[in-house]
């Protein structure tokens, strides 16, 4: 079975009609100084995913005002059947 784990961050938040925000995310990357040891979660997932985009509308009112620009999120892809 195909899967796959992404890791993405927000890149902009923008209100869709009364309930729905429009959200645009994309790859995640290092874009501070490397620790010590030289290890980065972000750029080991920018190694195997260097370039991605997503948007999406989410018209839950539920959701509404969850998301922020910057924050990062885990993008888990399991084939459907």
């Amino acid at each position: 079975m195909a899967r796959m784990r992404a890791k993405m961050k927000i890149a902009s938040v923008e209100p869709f009609g009364e309930d729905g925000e429009q959200l645009t995310f994309g790859a995640v990357c290092k874009t501070e100084p490397f620790g010590e040891d030289g290890v980065d979660e972000n750029n080991s997932f920018a190694r195997w995913t260097p370039s991605a985009s997503l948007e999406m509308t989410v018209n839950n009112p539920d959701l509404k005002g969850q998301f922020a620009v910057g924050d990062e999120y885990y993008l888990d892809f399991t084939k459907a059947d």
